[in-house]
């Protein structure tokens, strides 16, 4: 189990994260959603490793992770993705993988570029599929399309074999149909044990998906429970839903 507790990050005298606490069980598919400016992706960045904290505490099956590194994180069982896919252009989509496969394996770079052909070939084809890329395996991964590269990401996220998978924004930049795919397959995932947290800010990426919606509003948590449920909720309707007509912006630079 996640658990976020009492979370606080200030820059400077800015206030991103005001005491945030919530829990991520196993199974569970929980999207972190708000306005702009809301402290989503700062929360998110303090979960992945990225801020150290002001205040607060987070812990992950009993295990502070308060101080670890991101790759520290990883060892644990905690992997992430990014909002702009983050992919090896130079390699093929299974290359990717495979790489991705030896470096949890602890091999070192220049020994798994030399064998990588050979390296973990049946376990990275096993990903590919999962996340529905076999047929593209053999492609460079600079000429894919944006779809395919957050697909591929997620698959690299996988080869760490996580227990707590951390998306920032999955489905930005997907069309519609590939964006209801790709979370279809984030929410099997979670059917399969894992947990998830994610962000987003398409609502038809969290209705539908998500198990439970955490809304951050002005950095604090002001409502959380089924899509249903903070939809009907006055305060996000009124500060955030009602915004955009359901829809609301990523957040944008600064921190957010």
């Amino acid at each position: 189990m996640l658990q976020v507790r009492q979370l606080v990050k200030h820059f400077g005298g800015l206030r991103a994260v005001d005491g945030v606490s919530f829990e991520v069980g196993s199974g569970q598919c929980v999207a972190l959603i708000g306005p702009n400016g809301a402290g989503k992706s700062t929360t998110f960045a303090c979960i992945a490793g990225q801020y150290p904290l002001t205040g607060g505490d987070i812990a992950w099956n009993g295990q502070a992770l308060k101080g670890l590194s991101p790759q520290a994180r990883l060892q644990l069982g905690v992997a992430r993705s990014f909002q702009v896919a983050q992919v090896f252009e130079a390699l093929t989509v299974l290359q990717n993988v495979q790489l991705a496969i030896q470096a949890r394996l602890g091999q070192r770079a220049v020994s798994a570029f030399r064998r990588l052909d050979s390296q973990s070939r049946e376990p990275a084809l096993a990903l590919l599929e999962q996340t529905g890329l076999q047929a593209l395996a053999e492609q460079d991964a600079l000429s894919l399309p944006y779809g395919a590269k957050k697909r591929l990401e997620l698959a690299l996220a996988l080869a760490a074999r996580p227990r707590l998978l951390l998306l920032d924004e999955p489905a930005a930049g997907l069309a519609g149909p590939e964006r209801a795919e790709l979370m279809q397959l984030v929410k099997r995932l979670a059917g399969q044990g894992m947990a998830v947290l994610y962000t987003e800010h398409n609502m038809d990426a969290v209705a539908g998906v998500a198990d439970r919606v955490l809304v951050l509003i002005e950095g604090r948590l002001a409502a959380q429970g089924s899509f249903d449920e903070i939809s009907r909720d006055a305060v996000v309707r009124s500060r955030y839903l009602g915004q955009a007509g359901g829809e609301a912006g990523s957040e944008g630079g600064g921190h957010a």
